[in-house]
């Protein structure tokens, strides 16, 4: 297939490099500049957004916000501009479902189908195209771009119609939170109670508690790697549309605030790009502890 991928930052790129290893041609167009391996790999740098839906029979969008996607999409030069009926567009970007909605009718108007496709699974899962991918369109639609889904992720729903994926990505991003938060507050009572956290998470893997936020964050915060994976500053956007949205909703979300709060003290600190892992060092602030 012509494929065009928009966005080559940390996630985007290795996605983009699994689609040429599969034989695609890729138009490709990054703020930042293409990547060269990218193109010594077979990538088409592409000059504009516009370009590379003119180019391409299925457009991706990977980026990091709603602000950059609607700029992206409905901007000058960006995508809408380019299109041509019968073409799909996926964004797999971690944005708001309403305005995820709004794009998607801009885009209906060009004949054109729209599928709302973000992922989970973080640099790791992008790298070794394990991601989960959570999607929202027609069956139709969707039936067209999941031979592409599965270059790039091993777990792919079709959630449900425009937005549903975005839904079910927010929907996520609590449950990592949360988890993240109750994995920091264990290891750091383990550790200021005198017992080694590396022992106690190990005890922990083998029991009901065990969970993949305890394999890899937990490892993390012991070993102080939090170099990202995903950064907090992206976690502290996706929080605030599970917050924006659940106050359009009428639904509390206690915890889920809990956790933005801790994020927003790590950013306090510097911490805006640390992997959201970092979560525990706001915590050790208060403890005036830290898991090692």
């Amino acid at each position: 297939m012509n494929i065009g991928f928009i966005g080559l930052g940390i996630m985007g790129k290795p996605m983009a490099g699994h689609l040429i290893a599969a034989g695609h041609t890729l138009y490709l167009h990054s703020r930042s500049g293409v990547p060269a391996e990218l193109t010594a790999a077979g990538g088409i740098a592409a000059a504009s957004a516009k370009e590379v839906a003119q180019k391409a029979d299925i457009i991706i969008t990977m980026l990091p916000d709603t602000p950059d996607v609607e700029k992206v999409m409905l901007g000058a030069n960006g995508v809408a501009e380019g299109l041509s009926a019968g073409k799909i567009v996926v964004d797999m970007s971690s944005i708001s479902p309403m305005d995820t909605k709004r794009f998607a009718d801009v885009i209906a108007q060009k004949g054109c189908d729209y599928v709302d496709a973000p992922v989970s699974g973080g640099e790791v899962g992008a790298k070794n195209a394990s991601l989960t991918i959570m999607c929202g369109g027609t069956d139709a639609a969707f039936e067209k771009v999941k031979p592409l889904f599965e270059k790039m992720g091993k777990n792919i729903t079709l959630v449900g119609g425009v937005g549903a994926g975005q839904i079910c990505k927010v929907a996520n991003q609590i449950v990592v939170a949360l988890n993240i938060e109750a994995v920091a507050e264990a290891l750091l009572f383990a550790s200021k109670a005198g017992a080694d956290p590396a022992k106690v998470r190990q005890a922990l893997m083998g029991g009901f508690a065990a969970s993949r936020v305890l394999e890899v964050h937990g490892e993390r915060m012991i070993k102080r790697t939090f170099d990202p994976g995903f950064r907090i500053e992206l976690h502290q956007k996706d929080l605030n549309l599970a917050l924006q949205n659940a106050r359009q909703l009428g639904v509390s979300l206690p915890n889920t605030a809990t956790a933005q709060e801790l994020f927003n003290a790590c950013q306090a600190r510097g911490g805006a790009k640390w992997d959201h892992s970092g979560m525990v060092q706001a915590l050790e602030a208060l403890a005036n502890h830290k898991v090692a």
